[in-house]
């Protein structure tokens, strides 16, 4: 079962409430995303930290029902 893009946008949302996301399918199969992540919330985080606060908004999905996702994360 894969995930789709407003399943990805909420559970982002949910976790980051002032996060400006754009999420694309890449290849059309619900499967391979890329996403842009805007946040306050990663002001004066590496990106390292910043992507792990995403992935760990997805509450386990990415690498299961999110096969990939291709992230760029900034601060406000």
């Amino acid at each position: 079962m894969s995930l789709s893009i407003k399943e990805i946008t909420d559970l982002i949302t949910e976790a980051i409430p002032d996060a400006t996301i754009e999420i694309k399918d890449l290849m059309g199969d619900n499967n391979h995303y890329s996403a842009k992540v805007i946040s306050k919330v990663f002001n004066g985080k590496s990106k390292i930290e910043q992507h792990k606060i995403v992935y760990k908004s997805l509450k386990g999905k990415m690498g299961n029902e999110l096969h990939a996702l291709a992230l760029s994360t900034e601060g406000k």
